[in-house]
């Protein structure tokens, strides 16, 4: 498979960037356009889907590319094709994954009610789990580790743990205590939890550590 260039993607999801926007008429829009593109992503399945029922093998294989095109057109589709063996750090595709997890972080319910995906979630943050980004990711991971401590727990937040480990630094350990000291209860089980296994790297992050730790650090 060959990766697309950065305008490739751009032309087919730059539009996206308004899912983040400040602005709750540009977030709006977006939605609007989202949800068009989620429409064209469904009927292209649908008739994809027709062709299996029907045995038209080249209708088929031609569905099969239009559906793929689509798709990418679209989120979540739009990240689903990574080449096999591409490093996340070199991949065109790598803003709009950082989009995708902002959104969820900074806009949960609309993220929940147009493009829950948990499993994807996961994913795309394992993924992004690595040293050699530049600065300038390495800097919105963070951002994303900052916004996600200081929120009630969703479903996959504890796979940031993963990222902040990757891209451990006095910055980021900075954000952290300034979290943990805040009068946000969430941010000081939170991000005190992760500043722990930051300087804990032989503890594993599970349930049974959290609640451990919990337990002793806010034992009264």
């Amino acid at each position: 498979m060959s990766i697309d260039g950065v305008n490739v993607w751009h032309e087919r999801l730059g539009w996206t960037y308004g899912l983040i926007a400040s602005d709750p008429a540009e977030r709006a829009a977006a939605l609007v356009r989202l949800a068009d593109a989620q429409r064209n992503t469904h009927d292209a399945l649908d008739r994809y889907n027709k062709t299996w029922r029907r045995r038209y093998s080249l209708r088929r294989r031609a569905a099969s590319r239009n559906y793929e095109e689509v798709r990418r057109h679209s989120l979540p589709g739009g990240l689903w094709d990574r080449p096999t063996g591409s490093e996340i750090a070199a991949w065109p595709g790598l803003p709009y994954v950082l989009l995708f997890l902002e959104w969820e972080a900074r806009y949960p319910q609309e993220w929940t009610r147009h493009a829950k995906n948990w499993g994807l979630k996961q994913d795309l943050i394992r993924d992004v789990a690595v040293a050699h980004h530049d600065e300038t990711v390495k800097t919105k991971l963070a951002d994303l580790i900052e916004i996600v401590v200081q929120r009630p727990y969703r479903c996959k937040d504890r796979e940031y743990v993963r990222v902040a480990r990757a891209v451990d630094s006095d910055d980021l350990h900075c954000r952290l205590e300034t979290a943990a000291r805040s009068d946000n209860p969430w941010a000081r089980r939170h991000a005190g939890y992760v500043l722990w296994l930051l300087n804990h790297p032989e503890v594993p992050n599970t349930r049974h550590v959290w609640r451990t730790w919990l337990a002793a650090a806010f034992t009264e």
